[in-house]
């Protein structure tokens, strides 16, 4: 098939739909989603440095979390809300290989974090005399480091690959972002070692990192059902709790889109399960452990009444 790359200078976003009056409806809906996700997850991240009580490990990885949270759900909302508020579909091929590469790394620290969130939560169940040695500050900032640089180094191989592949017609992409599923349809050379890459790269990510956690997990179990009392149990179990239903949302999702063969006509589901991934779970993440953790909700507490106590203090003659 000859190719012709000059008319990949940019994409057309199909979107989900073209009646004006919906694209209205989804950007009110997806703005007050995203504005409340940025707001969230930087009062995690707020809270996690001011209060002296959460300079823990657990809260130095919820805040890193929080921060990847953010980059990820920027990455690809402020996009769609463009689109659907202006209903250009049109976004640039530099724009789109960017959103693309921003999208799976940071998706990808997402789940090595995760795992270590997930380790963490073992070594202080399963060793705690030994958990303040087993996650100092230097460890705890290169297990960071490394869920930041290793995504890096896991990705940056496949995306300079897929560059080097011509693309051909049509320059349209079902889906309201540069997915690697809609992309890889509209390459004319040839793609299996693309694939193949892909694919070993989603199973060593998901699976691999997901295989950490539930690793841990299940000694977390087996640690928690050795305690004599149900409110000894109940309590120590508590605090990974939060963690667990993120993590469930996080890997639940996103096994359904990339490790699950996608046929044309799961399309529409597949936008809906990346509505879930890219704005539902970055949404929920703060409210699941702030409604779910006392230590956080009393921090917020004792925060509001500094707070208060300053405006006041500044109030007076």
């Amino acid at each position: 098939m000859k190719c012709n790359e000059t008319t990949m200078s940019e994409f057309i976003l199909q979107g989900f739909t073209d009646i004006r009056e919906l694209q209205l409806l989804l950007f009110t809906i997806l703005l007050f989603s995203y504005l409340l996700t940025i707001a969230g997850n930087t009062a995690i991240i707020t809270i996690s440095h001011i209060d002296h009580r959460l300079h823990t490990p657990m809260y130095f990885f919820l805040w890193n979390f929080s921060l990847i949270e953010i980059g990820f759900t920027t990455a690809i909302v402020p996009q769609t809300l463009t689109q659907l508020a202006t209903g250009n579909k049109k976004i640039s091929y530099l724009g789109c290989m960017l959103q693309s590469f921003l999208y799976f790394q940071l998706g990808t620290s997402e789940f090595f974090l995760l795992a270590v969130m997930s380790f963490d939560r073992y070594a202080a169940i399963c060793s705690p005399l030994h958990y303040p040695t087993i996650m100092n500050n230097r460890i705890c900032t290169t297990l960071v480091l490394i869920s930041w640089l290793g995504s890096f180094l896991l990705i940056i191989g496949p995306s300079l690959l897929f560059l080097q592949i011509p693309m051909c017609g049509p320059n349209i992409l079902n889906h309201f972002f540069c997915d690697n599923t809609p992309l890889i349809k509209i390459l004319c050379g040839d793609t299996r070692l693309l694939r193949f890459l892909g694919f070993v790269t989603a199973v060593f990510s998901v699976l691999g990192s997901l295989s950490i956690t539930v690793v841990s997990y299940i000694n977390i179990i087996k640690t928690v059902l050795r305690i004599p009392s149900a409110t000894g149990r109940q309590k120590t179990f508590s605090t990974c709790a939060s963690h667990f239903i993120v993590v469930s949302i996080t890997y639940g999702s996103c096994i359904f889109l990339y490790i699950k063969p996608t046929q044309n006509s799961r399309l529409e589901l597949g936008k809906m399960v990346a509505i879930l991934n890219t704005m539902v779970s970055p949404l929920l993440n703060p409210f699941i452990y702030c409604l779910r953790n006392k230590q956080v909700q009393q921090a917020w507490k004792d925060a509001l009444v500094k707070f208060t106590a300053i405006i006041k203090g500044t109030g007076k003659p």
